[in-house]
């Protein structure tokens, strides 16, 4: 791998891979399941077709891709760890790897604050936002000043929001009898304690933030760390032109982020340019979006301090995920809005035997 990076403003090696997960054109699918475990991202790898054999590669940084292909359609799987931070970098880093449309549904843990049991998955119609006022005394307190701030909603896509929600309901074992609660609003926290009003030993004047939130949206069910950022990037993002390097200077002196591309599995794309998504949408009506939701597994219950047990997240994750997959691949994409296969990690070549794994 040739390991400089070549513009500070969206840095990328020589051979074009992007800083933070590793990636370049043709490893990362136009379906993406995410989700924050990489032990989580293989479990559910295991349901991938054996052909092509699926490409794993994880980033110095911690961002584990897996993609092949799910009943013949090409998907990714991507850990991202978590937090908005961690949910900007894939976001805007597959973005610029990736030509065509984008769908994402991110597949993650999340605390319950309506009176639904554990193991209970939610799929929410949108997220808010709710981050720390660091402008805020939390030495002293402040009256008339609020220490956490709220959003407005972002939007799950309404039509990848009812897939997920059938494919659920599709693919539910028997013997689940735990609820598959829709429409219902999210909110993403900036802190996993303070700004879900968890109580330790710091001063986060939080004790009524979960009753403030329930009383201004009375459809808020769940607590989590990444929705928000996914659903707002995907709801503001407009296809354009990549912005020219802002400065022609040579390579940066210093090595790379380098991933690990894992043994065994399949070899890196051959794929050379950098994606160019607007150029590669001429003609193209609509142009090219990303289109999101979400779903979310309840593993603790803020109304009743319940928390799941590991059979019960063994369960859960292998249901919802391959419900997931299965709502993905279900999406149609038009075949001109998606990214090329030739060079790419998914492409079946020549005496490739295409196979899926019997369900």
């Amino acid at each position: 791998m040739k390991n400089r990076i070549v513009d500070a403003n969206f840095p990328r090696t020589l051979d074009q891979r992007v800083y933070h997960l590793g990636l370049r054109a043709g490893e990362v699918a136009n379906r993406i399941l995410t989700l924050g475990a990489p032990s989580r991202a293989h479990g559910i790898a295991s349901c991938l077709d054996p052909t092509p054999t699926p490409f794993t590669l994880t980033s110095e940084r911690g961002f584990t891709t897996i993609t092949g292909r799910y009943k013949g359609v090409p998907v990714s799987i991507v850990s991202i760890g978590m937090g908005h931070p961690n949910a900007d970098f894939f976001v805007r880093e597959v973005r610029e790897c990736l030509n065509g449309d984008m769908v994402v549904v991110r597949l993650g843990s999340c605390g319950g604050l309506i009176d639904v049991p554990v193991g209970s998955v939610v799929v929410p119609k949108g997220s808010i936002a709710v981050t720390r006022n660091y402008d805020f005394d939390f030495v002293r307190g402040e009256e008339g000043e609020q220490p956490y701030r709220t959003s407005k909603p972002a939007f799950a896509d309404s039509v990848v929001h009812d897939a997920v929600v059938d494919a659920l309901k599709r693919t539910r074992p028997e013997g689940v009898t735990t609820p598959i609660v829709e429409n219902t609003l999210n909110a993403s926290a900036d802190s996993f304690y303070s700004s879900q009003g968890r109580q330790t030993s710091f001063p986060d004047h939080n004790a009524d933030l979960i009753d403030r939130l329930m009383s201004e949206h009375k459809d808020l069910a769940t607590f989590e760390m990444e929705t928000f950022h996914i659903l707002h990037l995907a709801s503001c993002w407009r296809a354009q032109p990549n912005p020219a390097p802002q400065s022609p200077a040579p390579p940066l002196d210093r090595v790379a982020t380098a991933p690990s591309i894992y043994s065994g599995a399949h070899p890196p794309s051959t794929q050379a340019a950098i994606p160019d998504v607007t150029a590669a949408a001429a003609g193209l009506a609509p142009l090219p979006r990303i289109r999101a939701a979400a779903a979310q597994m309840v593993f603790a219950s803020r109304t009743s301090q319940d928390f799941i047990t590991p059979e019960g997240v063994a369960s859960i994750e292998a249901w919802a995920g391959r419900a997931v997959l299965e709502a993905l691949v279900g999406l149609e994409i038009d075949s001109d809005r998606l990214h090329e296969e030739a060079g790419s990690v998914w492409e079946i070549k020549e005496g490739d035997t295409a196979q899926t794994v019997p369900r």
